[in-house]
């Protein structure tokens, strides 16, 4: 065990260890063991389909295109740099995620995490650091355990829920003034760094944004912060969900990512020339998200839950039009210094992996790049009035994806094959449901 893990044990006088790795849809799946059985294990073990696990634990009938029938072990080793306190364990407790491996010591490459590392070192032999910066958005709702019955928004310190939607309020943010200090100290004591916390459109829906910084740094954190905000709100007996649209008439809630590149020898942003100008890899990476977001749809929109998001007029872009301080386009330009300059990808949900999300995200722009691709022209009115571009179902996006021959490559084989397999079995289980919508206007009518 690296001895900087052994350190922080002994500094915290940690009892237990969380070794977590993040499975597809950005579920935390590992084991937890004493202290001291950590320090003692080489590397620790788990079966290789722990990447075929669908949203529901279930495993896809036919797993064979993924992995071998063997039902092989990998080997977990802990990265050092992510080992950190469980704020919320009633005893000293860390966590630390894993990269997983082959008895060979090859990386299994259908690991999420090894998919965001991968692209990241096409963009190292570039010369290039990918900075992003992830926004989530999310709701507080009031517990829910029958799944029948819709969601609420929760009661607030004035024991009343919100009546209406309070876009930017500051009161409506202090109604669960308790719970948001109990997420600011955990994520302190996670070093996730929270840049600020917003009201959003929908009732009891919030945003934080992280600051920016290394790609893999940040999906580390967003990664930690979905399980932070869960663990916090069922501390004050409600729920925190990332759902992409969990009220049927109300906002759905996204990650928009933010991405620039800096040079790695000098530090400069390359998305500007040396005269503050707008340089042409800014517009080619734009383009790269332009030609290429359809196909990796699925990637920013995992669950059937995803496309109830995509709607026109709902704030959540419908096509991949790009602008200049435009909100309603899917790839928006804020406004900035030429140092700062950045795309925001706002296509992405809540509910997506952030490895993959933001994987995908930056190979759609590399892609761009290195192809030289040139954008179309910005937008100045509403996107929402023109067509849609992106795919309207998990369906649609997982065929895409899987025709998207440079996607595939680039993103690997063996990660593209575990990703559609698990989805499209998630999609069959979906469509033997029969939704009360269905029975309430086909019953008796058709």
């Amino acid at each position: 065990m690296s001895s900087d893990i052994h350190q922080f044990f002994k500094t915290h006088g940690t009892q237990e260890v969380e070794a977590i790795i993040p499975d597809m849809a950005g579920i935390a799946r590992g084991k937890i063991m004493p202290a001291q059985k950590f320090a003692e294990d080489a590397g620790m073990r788990l079966p290789e389909s722990i990447f075929l696990q669908t949203v529901t634990g279930d495993y896809p009938a036919d797993t064979s295109a993924a992995m071998s029938p063997a039902e092989i072990d990998i080997v977990l080793k802990a990265d050092a740099r992510t080992v950190r306190v469980v704020p919320w364990a009633a005893e000293p407790t860390a966590q630390v995620i894993h990269d997983c491996f082959y008895n060979d010591g090859r990386r299994v490459t259908m690991a999420p995490r090894h998919v965001l590392r991968h692209v990241l070192e096409l963009y190292a032999q570039r010369g290039w650091d990918p900075v992003v910066a992830p926004e989530l958005e999310f709701y507080l709702i009031e517990p829910n355990i029958d799944a029948d019955y819709p969601l609420k928004p929760p009661v607030g310190r004035s024991g009343r829920a919100e009546p209406g939607r309070q876009s930017y309020s500051i009161a409506a943010v202090n109604e669960f003034d308790p719970l948001f200090d109990d997420i600011y100290d955990f994520c302190e004591k996670q070093d996730i760094e929270i840049d600020t916390l917003i009201h959003e459109d929908g009732p009891a829906q919030m945003e934080i944004n992280l600051l920016h910084g290394n790609a893999l740094d940040l999906a580390d954190q967003a990664f930690l912060f979905k399980r932070t905000a869960r663990e916090a709100a069922l501390k004050h007996k409600m729920y925190t969900t990332f759902m992409a649209k969990p009220h049927a008439r109300e906002p759905g809630s996204a990650m928009h990512i933010h991405q620039s590149i800096v040079d790695r020898k000098t530090g400069q942003n390359i998305f500007s020339d040396k005269d503050g100008t707008p340089s042409q890899l800014f517009f080619a990476h734009i383009a790269g998200l332009q030609k290429y977001l359809p196909a990796a749809m699925s990637l920013f929109a995992p669950n059937v839950n995803s496309y109830r998001r995509m709607t026109r007029h709902q704030l959540a872009p419908i096509n991949v039009q790009w602008g200049y301080d435009n909100r309603t386009a899917g790839l928006r330009v804020p406004m900035s210094s030429p140092e700062s300059r950045r795309v925001e990808n706002r296509v992405g949900g809540a509910d997506a992996n952030p490895y993959l999300a933001i994987a995908a995200s930056l190979a759609c722009g590399y892609l761009g790049m290195i192809e030289e691709l040139q954008p179309t022209e910005p937008i100045s009115g509403s996107a929402h009035d023109l067509p849609f571009s992106l795919p309207r179902s998990l369906d649609d996006a997982l065929r895409q994806l899987k025709a998207c021959d440079a996607l595939v490559e680039l993103l690997g084989e063996p990660f593209v094959a575990a990703f559609t397999i698990v989805k499209e079995s998630e999609y069959e289980v979906f469509l033997q449901v029969i939704s009360s919508w269905e029975r309430e206007h086909l019953l008796l009518n058709v």
